[in-house]
């Protein structure tokens, strides 16, 4: 027998091999079907087709099917029709659906395929839906990608030489409306979150270290200038006493307050450095409200801004006992530590 038949097909050789074994012992047709849990009638076909045939008449026989419209060279031709975009082929908006792509396979090869079929068949190209990910247009890749090899370079150099500790820091804001996330549910059952609906928020600042370390201050007023230099004290009492801080460049983190803590001795202990602009994608920080809303607080519908608070302090608490998951952050901002 060939040793390449599909495992799907062995076990009902395996039955009827024991039939014929069976059959051979003097056991009857009746009671060969009662032990086997098969119909008499079975039976009675596969010892009619040994008489007829041998043996081999029982052997498993791997099932071809339809043969494809398409050939392979065909099918391996689709990816590349798909990349000159939707809207090359007519459609409005870069979006590519399997009704789409059906009638671009209609189009190029005159053949017909269902939606559902075209799935399967971009699964085996290795596509499938992609969450689009937003990118402002005023970045500036460039910049971006020279950060990324030339300053980051230069600020790993720097904390290898020991010159001093250094942390990325981000900002949020929290409501009562929990991050929806969708949970296996009965058909037709659709679960409700009952949320209390407010504009209040609760503005949040943290900031992490390559070690694992996390820092967090949290208030239930628009984080200021002021604001942003306590952190940055706290930070020098959690973390070191001298500091390499990395932020973005929004208006708290260039005011006043900050040039007025720089210029009163703040300056030698902290050193500021910029990430290029509209790059959230850079910052490991943005890990931690990732996780904190999507996975900590996901579905949490909390009843006033002090329940919000007490269960992000509490998320907190459990992101800050797994330091390899907050170092996993600068991995997933493609900085490697």
């Amino acid at each position: 027998m060939a040793t390449n038949k599909p495992c799907s097909q062995d076990w009902k050789e395996s039955r009827r091999q024991r039939a014929l074994v069976l059959k051979r012992k003097g056991w009857k047709q009746q009671a060969i079907a009662d032990a086997l849990g098969i119909t008499k009638g079975a039976v009675s076909q596969w010892m009619s087709a040994v008489r007829e045939q041998g043996d081999e008449a029982l052997g498993a026989y791997p099932h071809l099917g339809a043969v494809a419209k398409l050939s392979v060279k065909q099918r391996s031709q689709i990816p590349e029709f798909l990349s000159h975009g939707a809207e090359s082929y007519g459609f409005r908006g870069e979006v590519w659906t399997c009704a789409r792509i059906a009638r671009v396979i209609a189009q190029e090869f005159g053949v017909t395929y269902h939606p559902a079929h075209v799935s399967r068949l971009l699964k085996a190209l290795e596509w499938t839906p992609q969450k689009p990910v937003e990118r402002a247009t005023q970045r500036d890749e460039q910049q971006i990608a020279a950060w990324r090899e030339e300053t980051w370079t230069e600020l790993k150099k720097r904390r290898g030489a020991n010159v001093a500790p250094w942390c990325l820091l981000t900002k949020r804001a929290f409501t009562c409306c929990p991050a929806s996330f969708v949970p296996m549910r009965r058909a037709a059952r659709a679960p409700v979150l009952r949320v209390f609906k407010t504009r209040d928020h609760l503005s949040a600042v943290s900031g992490i270290t390559p070690r694992g370390q996390l820092a967090t201050m949290v208030s239930g007023c628009p984080i200021s200038g002021k604001e942003s230099v306590r952190f940055l004290r706290h930070l020098q009492s959690y973390v070191a006493d001298r500091l390499l801080v990395m932020w973005d460049g929004a208006p708290i983190h260039r005011g006043a307050a900050v040039k007025e803590f720089l210029a009163q001795g703040g300056a030698p202990a902290i050193q500021l450095e910029q990430l290029p602009g509209y790059a959230p994608d850079l910052n490991p920080d943005e890990g931690v409200w990732q996780h904190l809303k999507h996975v900590e607080m996901r579905n949490l519908c909390c009843t006033d801004l002090d329940d919000l608070r007490h269960e992000l302090s509490a998320a907190t608490v459990r992101l800050r006992k797994r330091p390899d998951l907050i170092q996993s952050f600068f991995a997933g901002a493609g900085l490697d530590i």
